[in-house]
């Protein structure tokens, strides 16, 4: 059976993006689904220093290596002040030490969402634009705009979005 990876570019304990790729990851047919939190991998800030002073981070590794042994990854970026979160963005820099590559060419749903109408599109752009030159496989990619408004109990209630996920999804799924 196929192994996908879940999660959301968020260390917020009340994560909107992580709901978001959790439902997304159930649209998936015939898949184990490993749902990962970055809570779950406690990491110092990125930098040269720390690195050369004390290596590569054990957590930095494990987050790595879950990335590197699945078949598909479903990632639901928070956009902060039109970018990446400091927590995703920290994962991704020591990531990238470990292998510049670090996304493997694996089979990518990417993914945003915001309170606000653009649904964290400036986040997605930017990953869209720059997950490729790190061996990132992007595939189908969906924003989700006014979360509160178009995500009640679970699920996405404008059946328009929620048809335009599904054909994501499709997509997605064709490429595992």
């Amino acid at each position: 059976m196929k192994k996908v990876v879940a999660f959301a570019g968020s260390n917020s304990e009340k994560s909107i993006n992580k709901e978001l790729s959790v439902y997304a990851s159930g649209l998936v047919k015939q898949v184990e689904v490993s749902v990962l939190d970055l809570n779950d991998f406690p990491l110092p800030v990125y930098g040269i220093d720390t690195e050369t002073e004390n290596g590569i981070p054990e957590s930095a590794q494990r987050f790595f290596d879950e990335i590197q042994g699945t078949d598909g990854i479903i990632l639901s970026l928070a956009e902060h002040n039109g970018n990446f979160s400091v927590a995703f963005k920290n994962v991704f820099d020591w990531m990238s030490r470990i292998e510049q590559k670090l996304w493997n060419n694996t089979p990518m749903l990417l993914m945003a969402t915001s309170p606000g109408g653009r649904g964290g599109s400036s986040a997605l752009s930017i990953a869209k634009n720059g997950f490729p030159h790190m061996g990132g496989n992007i595939v189908a990619d969906f924003s989700l705009p006014s979360f509160y408004d178009n995500f009640k109990g679970g699920s996405i209630v404008n059946e328009e979005l929620k048809e335009t996920l599904k054909e994501a999804v499709s997509v997605f799924q064709k490429a595992l």
